[in-house]
């Protein structure tokens, strides 16, 4: 299965087994999931309460295996240095990774599924981002990598640079050992987030977060304590990750096309997103994760940042 998985082109996989009872590990990061929902800090996120999200078991009954896969993003692309130049993610700089992504998937599910013989027939649901699954929990049990201290998932392969994918099924599978943690004492990513997200390792509070703010947040202006700290950030924020020691270190060009950047989008200026009209945002973000962030959200940003950069 694995084979399959990298033959069909993601960087890493592995598989994670699915108890009858919850284990440790499972109720101490629903204790933890808890524990911020209760905090607030899922901010309007209102699908981060879903109690499907605490326990696998009730998104899929007959689940047995979580197959977990990954995809590096990584391009070796900069950002220029200047005022005038907006900054988005990179997660965000090529095609909408839901897309690339679940087309994979999909492909690895149908194979799964043509393995079944007689009655036993095999089931394989495939999530991108795209329900109520634990993905980082997972990723972690399955050995794809360790959830960091700015909340991310990091590989020794690829540093965070990487996208999140499951497949959840009947079938009983090998399961990997889980990842240890290598943070070690390193703090660098709390350190350099400008708005204290990062309330303990591990912990983000959306309300503090330029990359919820930024994508997430309807209203029309953001909050002053947001506005005054984007340094340039219009879509999501990558801070925490380029200081991140893993990912100055092995962090390695992606081999996935879809994932170089669109025209524009590593140095766009401000001035141009703060004026963006509608048939421009059609034009500049096909088929982009971007899509979601939308022309007033976008002008709003962009003029924010012109606001504590001028």
């Amino acid at each position: 299965m694995k084979q399959q998985a990298i033959a069909l082109g993601f960087h890493k996989a592995g598989i994670a087994a699915i108890p009858a009872e919850m284990s440790e590990s499972e109720q101490t990061v629903k204790r933890s999931l808890q524990s911020w929902l209760s905090r607030g800090y899922q901010a309007d996120m209102t699908w981060m309460s879903n109690p499907k999200r605490q326990n696998v078991r009730a998104v899929m009954p007959e689940a047995n295996a979580v197959i977990c896969v990954a995809l590096n993003y990584y391009t070796d692309h900069q950002r220029p240095i200047g005022s005038q130049y907006a900054k988005i993610s990179r997660y965000g700089w090529g095609r909408d990774y839901h897309r690339v992504l679940t087309k994979k998937l999909k492909q690895l599910a149908a194979w799964l599924c043509s393995q079944s013989s007689g009655e036993n027939k095999i089931v394989a649901r495939p999530y991108a981002d795209t329900g109520p699954v634990q993905d980082k929990f997972w990723a972690q049990q399955a050995g794809i990598g360790w959830n960091a201290k700015n909340g991310n998932v990091i590989s020794r392969e690829y540093g965070s640079w990487i996208f999140l994918g499951e497949i959840i099924t009947n079938l009983e599978l090998t399961p990997d050992l889980a990842h240890t943690a290598h943070c070690g004492s390193c703090t660098r990513c709390i350190t350099a987030c400008p708005t204290k997200a990062i309330r303990e390792p591990g912990v983000v509070d959306a309300n503090r977060c330029i990359a919820y703010h930024t994508i997430e947040n309807r209203t029309e202006k953001l909050p002053e304590a947001i506005a005054s700290n984007l340094q340039n950030w219009v879509a999501g924020c990558d801070i925490c990750q380029d200081v991140c020691p893993w990912n100055q270190r092995f962090a390695k060009a992606t081999d996935i096309t879809e994932f170089q950047p669109y025209p524009g989008n590593v140095a766009p200026s401000l001035a141009e997103l703060a004026t963006i009209t509608e048939e421009e945002w059609q034009q500049r973000f096909p088929a982009s994760a971007l899509r979601r962030i939308k022309p007033p959200m976008l002008r709003r940003n962009a003029s924010a940042a012109m606001e504590y950069t001028s």
